[in-house]
């Protein structure tokens, strides 16, 4: 009788095992795919990067956006427009900082290793101002467009929010990805306010902001946004000009302020050449360490100086 308790205890705990086991299993796929499902709609949102190609590095990149600094870089590049994750771009930037430091090493002297490698750093961030210059710049470029787009589609009758999913349709990259996520964001029932003040953050310019203060104070108090959007479009198309105008004339400039440091890197190159060596005993004591550092630093100084007189405000 006993011999039988027990078979049936055992075959009791085994159903009920089997029965969790199932449970466990049917909430693991259920929950995994409502995880899958959230990913591809903030994807779709331009929340997180595309999942086209298959990303490298994931652990890494976990542990870059689990900082302060790996979610400003992750902002950096959302603003670049790049499809790289921050765990791609440390991971390239540690290969370039690597790579420089033994350059740096083996064709100069040891010393200038480290200089090499944080040379890599500041290159790197450099890579990413430049691509989102670049990305505001063609995005000012489409204003104009933008605005008129928008007029004739409000003077057709159509609200603001459809209009501006129009753009995002007609309008080619980077407006009409900006747009999209303006468009998304309104569609899951975000303030319009919101969304272009994003929009603002993400692409700072004046003219962007003329535009989104337009639309916002049209949203808000209603008014003629007709007239006001063919008037900011003429607007538009005349600072364009004028950007145009002035990045040519300060083009020489700019040219110069990357020259300055260059023909310094490359003195270094030349002076090793001419005499092997050179290097390696002019930085084997702190006086000529401190020179080559004070060096540098002047150099540096002189590019940011010739940028910020070369920088004109329109």
């Amino acid at each position: 009788m006993e011999l039988h308790s027990l078979a049936t205890l055992t075959t009791g705990v085994a159903l009920l095992a089997c029965v969790l086991a199932l449970t466990g299993v049917h909430a693991y796929a259920a929950g995994r795919a409502q995880r899958q499902a959230l990913v591809d709609r903030l994807s779709s949102a331009g929340r997180l990067p595309p999942t086209g190609r298959r990303r490298h590095f994931p652990g890494l990149d976990r542990r870059v956006r689990r900082t302060r600094l790996g979610r400003k870089l992750e902002l950096r590049l959302a603003a670049t427009g790049l499809d790289v994750t921050p765990g791609e771009f440390v991971a390239a930037m540690l290969a370039t900082v690597a790579g420089l430091w033994l350059i740096g090493q083996a064709a100069l002297a040891p010393f200038f290793g480290p200089i090499a490698g944080l040379l890599g750093v500041w290159a790197a961030l450099q890579f990413l101002n430049w691509q989102r210059q670049k990305r505001i710049e063609r995005f000012i470029n489409q204003l104009p467009e933008l605005a008129r787009i928008l007029a004739n589609a409000t003077q057709a009758g159509l609200a603001l929010r459809t209009a501006i999913g129009m753009a995002a349709e007609e309008l080619e990259a980077p407006a009409g990805e900006e747009l999209a996520k303006v468009a998304d964001q309104l569609a899951v029932g975000a303030a319009m306010d919101d969304a272009l003040g994003e929009l603002a953050e993400r692409l700072p310019s004046r003219e962007l902001v003329v535009l989104v203060t337009t639309l916002v104070l049209s949203n808000r108090a209603g008014g003629q946004v007709v007239s006001a959007l063919r008037n900011l479009t003429e607007t538009l198309e005349e600072r364009k000009e004028t950007r145009r105008e002035i990045r040519t004339q300060l083009s020489q400039v700019t040219m110069t302020s990357y020259a300055v440091p260059v023909m310094g890197i490359g003195s270094l190159f030349l002076m090793n050449g001419v005499k092997d060596g050179a290097l390696d005993r002019m930085t084997g004591s702190p006086v000529g360490q401190a020179c080559v550092i004070i060096a540098f630093a002047l150099y540096a100084v002189g590019f940011i100086l010739i940028r910020r007189m070369s920088r004109i405000d329109v």
